[in-house]
């Protein structure tokens, strides 16, 4: 049910404006990395997880709530405590102990759980009593005149939105939504750009490839801005993108309860009502349907190449009825940050300190992902 009300908020006319969002926070991102490079006269060494995770933040706060929190130039109790829940939900995870939700609230760790989720609630729970009393204050007519000139955020959107009975989501429910949205948004788009800016490290000639799609699409105008019309014309990114998930999909595994029983090839069972953990990586790592699947290549995406494979050897946002509901939200801005960063810097190894991949929440590296980073010349 909720999905459904949820399907407006990310249909395409609602993305257009949140191009321009991706573009703005990667210019800060940029900003912060030029004068790392200035500071040491050139290449610069960067841990680009963290900083990418900023910038998903960065965007996803003013997407979803119209937020200018500056988390990338400065500290956020906000974004700290959304980045503390994730390691802890980790922790957690790992220790047997903590499982028993009784036992887990009397530990330390349980006590900064506790915390930090009160600070990430009361933060969207202001938002959504703000704007519910302005709609109720104005009216819907006066309300909706009152957002012209600026886009509706993900909030706007849920406020409006009614069930098949003109009953709209409570707050409470609009809280969770939101709050869904950043944790589920946030730590899985800066995996997945990581791994492709250290892909294309790994690939220069793919990377000099997608720098000259992106400079071929510029070429002429005054303002050096990815637009929504842009993003459908550019297909070798695009697939070094989708060739870049399935070497690294950021979500390994998804899970899923069988509503009926499943005959199997050899004829066993899976009994329905049982969970069944699918991976994601072991799908996209087949050799049966992805030949030499550990090397990175993007033809592997090109519409001949794509022809005859199944839609299921590659889902990086799961698949069905409860696929990612923001694929294309996710899909937008790898294509916007990606593509800005390479017409701006050169990205290569950092040949002394080699990624080991680390599957938490999100597939992540241990002791981080590190690039070098080379600012272009005559780019501003």
């Amino acid at each position: 049910q909720h999905r459904r009300l949820l399907a407006p908020a990310f249909h395409r006319d609602v993305l257009r404006p949140y191009v321009a969002i991706f573009n703005q926070s990667t210019h800060v991102m940029h900003a912060k990395w030029r004068a790392a490079a200035e500071a040491v006269g050139g290449t610069v060494a960067l841990e680009v997880l963290e900083q990418l995770s900023l910038l998903t933040l960065d965007t996803l706060q003013k997407c979803i709530f119209s937020h200018e929190s500056h988390c990338q130039e400065q500290p956020s109790e906000y974004i700290k405590a959304i980045m503390e829940l994730s390691t802890l939900v980790v922790r957690r995870q790992r220790h047997p102990l903590h499982h028993p939700t009784w036992l887990y609230h009397l530990s330390a760790d349980g006590r900064r759980f506790a915390r930090a989720c009160a600070t990430v609630h009361s933060f969207t729970a202001a938002v959504v009593q703000r704007r519910r009393q302005a709609l109720e204050r104005l009216g819907h007519q006066a309300w909706l005149e009152s957002h012209q000139g600026r886009s509706m955020d993900f909030i706007d959107l849920l406020l409006l939105a009614k069930d098949e009975d003109g009953n709209p989501l409570s707050d409470e429910d609009i809280s969770a939504e939101a709050d869904t949205f950043m944790f589920e948004g946030h730590d899985t788009t800066a995996s997945g750009l990581a791994w492709l800016l250290y892909n294309l490290a790994c690939h220069p000639h793919h990377q000099e490839r997608c720098r000259q799609e992106v400079h071929e699409l510029l070429k002429g105008r005054d303002v050096q801005d990815i637009e929504w019309e842009d993003l459908s014309h550019l297909p070798f990114t695009t697939m070094c993108i989708k060739e870049s998930l399935r070497l690294h999909p950021p979500v390994t595994a998804v899970s899923r309860r069988c509503t009926e029983d499943v005959t199997l090839r050899d004829g066993r069972i899976i009994p329905k009502g049982v969970i069944c953990l699918m991976s994601i990586y072991g799908t996209h790592h087949n050799p049966d349907v992805w030949p030499e699947p550990q090397v990175y290549n993007p033809l592997r995406f090109s519409p001949e190449n794509s022809k005859e494979r199944s839609p299921l050897a590659f889902i990086p946002f799961s698949a069905g009825p409860r696929n990612c509901i923001g694929q294309s939200f996710a899909m937008a801005e790898l294509k916007v940050v990606v593509a800005l960063t390479v017409t701006r810097f050169a990205v290569r190894l950092d040949t002394g300190r080699p990624p080991r991949r680390k599957t938490e929440l999100i597939l992540r590296a241990e002791d981080g992902l590190w690039l070098l980073l080379e600012p272009l010349p005559g780019v501003a």
